[in-house]
């Protein structure tokens, strides 16, 4: 098995430093077919990459989950088996958070995934003006202090609020938020409040849903729902709209390969290191199209983002810099982290 770099987490979780996205299974990127799901997953673990990122709003991601997690205990029984980090995410509709409407919450995320204990929730929420989430967290922290969770975490918080749950007393391990060559939302206010207090950054978007990568280097612009046929190739493309627009990106896309080539390196490989490298990330989340047919798998560039030799120089970090410069402000036109799902 290659070896990947892991980080752990301040509950003690161990994860790879590149974790599989599985919001691609949602639904929302092609018909997925949930046997062919279950098998496509067995392929990333044997290159090493253990940790899964899911949420119980990402259709049957849970339970594909779980059917390999237990096919894979079943068929190593008596051998050593390597672990898997399933990262759920906690996202309730407005409403009462009292307890047992959390605890409900987490016993369908554990029955689905087939475990007893939840390695680690991230914990979302809507609407900042309702103040229950405070609640939700503190009910969130009692069932981790019962070993119901590991580690307890935010998906889409801003820094303000992560401010206002730690003070709470509620220990944060992480928070998932959208971070990329693009998107540098991260680095105006909140890494510094993560780096102080041991909270990682586990990234998404870093890839721009593929849009980062040689398939779309010196490319007419893609504008029709043909082109942009996934959720996050959608998505993306917004945010790429939003940044600078098309020439400005093919700009980026043109240095990233000059650096990729320099590096023996692919765009997404340096894409990926870039925010890898960054204060306070944890990790980078690569989506998997996990059973849907024609996805291609993009293993070898997520290993070759981690590995030893591919070292961003100040000259490479120079030229990027030179082209995001260009770039509209991100953080004023809208906001903080996860302020794209707020307003």
């Amino acid at each position: 098995m290659s070896s990947l770099p892991k980080v752990t987490l301040s509950g003690g979780l161990e994860i790879c430093r590149v974790l599989n996205g599985m919001w691609q299974v949602s639904g929302a990127h092609g018909a997925v077919d949930k046997v062919r799901a279950v098998e496509a997953m067995q392929e990333y673990v044997d290159a090493g990459f253990t940790t899964f990122d899911m949420a119980d709003i990402y259709g049957p991601a849970e339970e594909i989950f779980g059917q390999f997690n237990s096919q894979l205990k079943s068929r190593s029984s008596g051998s050593l088996s390597p672990a898997l980090q399933g990262l759920t995410k906690y996202v309730p509709r407005p409403g009462l958070m009292e307890r047992k409407v959390v605890e409900k919450a987490l016993q369908r995320s554990m029955t689905r995934m087939q475990v007893d204990t939840l390695d680690c929730v991230q914990f979302h929420w809507w609407d900042y003006g309702d103040k229950r989430y405070l609640e939700a967290l503190g009910h969130l922290s009692d069932l981790q202090q019962e070993g119901v969770i590991r580690e307890l975490a935010l998906t889409n918080f801003d820094t303000q609020r992560l401010e206002e749950i730690t003070s709470k007393g509620i220990r944060i391990s992480s928070n998932q938020v959208q971070y990329s060559v693009i998107d540098q939302r991260p680095a105006a206010r909140m890494e510094q409040f993560c780096v102080a207090n041991n909270i990682k950054l586990l990234t998404y978007g870093t890839l721009a849903g593929g849009l980062l990568s040689e398939r779309y280097l010196r490319k007419v612009e893609p504008i029709s729902r043909v082109e942009l046929y996934t959720a996050s190739l959608s998505k993306y493309k917004n945010m790429i709209n939003t940044w600078g627009g098309w020439s400005l990106f093919q700009d980026l896309l043109g240095t990233l390969e000059t650096v990729a080539k320099r590096r023996n390196s692919s765009i997404a490989s340096v894409a990926m290191r870039y925010v890898l490298d960054r204060p306070a990330v944890g990790g980078v989340i690569v989506g998997c199209r996990l059973g849907v047919a024609g996805a291609g798998q993009h293993i070898s560039d997520s290993l070759r983002s981690c590995s030893s030799d591919l070292q961003l120089t100040a000259e490479d970090l120079s030229a990027i810099e030179a082209v995001t410069q260009r770039s509209r402000d991100l953080m004023a036109i809208i906001g903080d982290c996860g302020d794209e799902y707020r307003n």
